[in-house]
């Protein structure tokens, strides 16, 4: 019988990870844990740099969302210098992040998340991909799907500068205007990004809101906890991506706090264990309980599902539509089911094709004034956004000369590490007996981090910069040998 099952590597995510699953006598498990290996040290090795050279080297900690740490750095900058974007370059920065929220969105449900649905959790592994995707729904939806994605990445390629490391955000403002050519030819892809999120919304109801084993796995037990919640709203407390208030609700949906990014340090503490390097926030005013649910707990939750659950609502009338039929079909607000993320993430990306379509036709895009440049001396900068994974947090400090003095990253996937470590448990927990396990268990308990979308190569960053090696050498009877330390 099984005494540890480890699922090394995980699949389909963003970085590097491994399962540990420890079993007891009876089979069942009596603990599990997700361990995180690499590290990417940028807080550390950004000390000294200029500080208007951070929106260029934060967005390569990931080549999947660096649009997020490009722009969320660019707002930083903003903050650093005391200047406010013209209208227009605001809404160039709204339009190129919403189109990429669209795309991203739509890049985790059919090549990441979606195969577990389309094809089947318990589907030949060498299925559960892309591929497989486009076997069950036919070569010309693959074909659909390929080409909404180039269009939408066209959009940030031609205004950011470059598809994967854009360079549009300047403190203050971006680097070109819009222009009428330009205009004509976004507004088709935006109108276009609308159709396609239509379509997804329609085959996430056919293909898993009609099958009822899916829904029993959504509305069950096994993935579903009951926490906290954050994310960006507007003044009306409507979901936006690119700016507004941070709002947190407790696990029943009652506001627990609602603050600017420049007060975060008020409401958030991060935590950390020696398994990882990956960091654990917490809400600072109610405390760090532990890997628990329950509203004594610290723990937290952003993405899809914290962001729909910390709102009043999406901010476009089709995105709300849904947005009323998910919590009407799911009994009400807050829910707490940890795979209905992938829901809340399509009902999403309809709103960021929404957004693309009211922000390519406002005419103020096109005025030509992008940038402001009336900067004060800098000392400090705080910028936030919503990445499609959560809300992040860029935090500069800087000495006269500009250059930084401390540098701090609460990437989206750190904020809900948390969880998904509790997530992952759980999930084991109910559906490993006995010691019987087989391929398909173990990829159901990976759906359990992957309904996050986690980037780990965006979130593994220590406290201090320092990088804590442990090198353990066994014999051939894996027993310890000896142990080496650098902390």
């Amino acid at each position: 019988m099984y005494k540890e099952i480890t699922i090394d590597p995980i699949t389909r995510l963003e970085g590097h990870g491994k399962i540990d699953i420890f079993l007891d006598d009876k089979g069942d498990v009596a603990h599990a844990c997700l361990q995180i290996p690499e590290l990417r040290g940028y807080e550390r090795f950004s000390i000294g740099r200029l500080a208007e050279e951070m929106p260029r080297i934060t967005e390569t900690i990931c080549g999947v969302c660096p649009t997020t740490h490009h722009t969320c750095s660019g707002k930083a900058l903003d903050d650093l210098y005391g200047v406010e974007p013209p209208p227009a370059a605001k809404k160039i920065r709204d339009f190129i992040y919403n189109t990429f929220m669209f795309e991203d969105h739509n890049l985790h449900f059919y090549f990441l998340g979606g195969p577990d649905f389309i094809v089947g959790p318990a589907a030949p592994k060498a299925e559960r991909n892309v591929v497989g995707v486009i076997g069950k729904v036919g070569l010309e939806i693959g074909k659909k799907v390929i080409d909404i994605r180039k269009r939408s990445r066209n959009i940030i390629q031609t205004l950011g500068g470059r598809v994967v490391h854009p360079v549009h955000c300047l403190p203050g403002g971006v680097s070109k205007p819009m222009t009428k050519e330009l205009q004509q030819e976004f507004k088709k892809t935006a109108e276009d990004a609308v159709e396609f999120a239509k379509f997804t919304l329609q085959a996430f109801d056919d293909i898993v809101l009609k099958n009822k084993a899916y829904v029993d796995l959504i509305v069950g037990d096994i993935y579903k906890h009951q926490t906290y919640y954050m994310g960006l709203v507007d003044d009306n407390n409507k979901i936006n991506f690119y700016d507004g208030w941070i709002r947190v609700v407790d696990p029943e949906g009652k506001e627990f706090a609602k603050f600017k990014a420049q007060d975060y340090l008020d409401h958030i503490a991060e935590g950390v264990e020696s398994w990882t390097y990956i960091k654990f926030p917490y809400l600072k005013n109610v405390g760090w309980k532990g890997f628990v649910d329950g509203k004594e707990s610290g723990v937290y939750r952003v993405a899809p599902l914290g962001r729909l659950n910390a709102s009043d609502g999406m901010a476009t009338p089709l995105a709300q539509e849904h947005y009323q039929r998910f919590y009407d079909t799911l009994g009400g607000k807050p829910v707490h089911n940890t795979l209905a993320t992938h829901w809340a993430r399509l009902i999403e990306a309809m709103q960021a094709a929404e957004n693309m379509v009211e922000l390519v036709n406002d005419p103020e895009i096109l005025d030509p004034n992008v940038r402001n440049m009336d900067f004060q001396t800098p000392t400090k900068g705080i910028g936030v956004i919503e990445a499609p994974r959560g809300t992040l947090f860029h935090h500069y400090e800087t000495d006269d000369k500009g250059r930084l003095t401390k540098a701090n990253l609460i990437v989206a996937t750190v904020n809900n590490s948390a969880a998904i470590n509790m997530s992952i448990e759980k999930a084991a927990r109910g559906l490993i007996k006995g010691g019987k396990v087989d391929d398909g268990l173990l990829n159901m308990v990976e759906m359990a981090f992957r309904a996050y979308d986690p980037c780990f190569a965006c979130a593994t960053h220590t406290v201090d910069g320092r990088v804590p090696l442990e090198i353990t050498i066994f014999d051939t009877e894996k027993k310890i040998v000896k142990s080496i330390k650098s902390h």
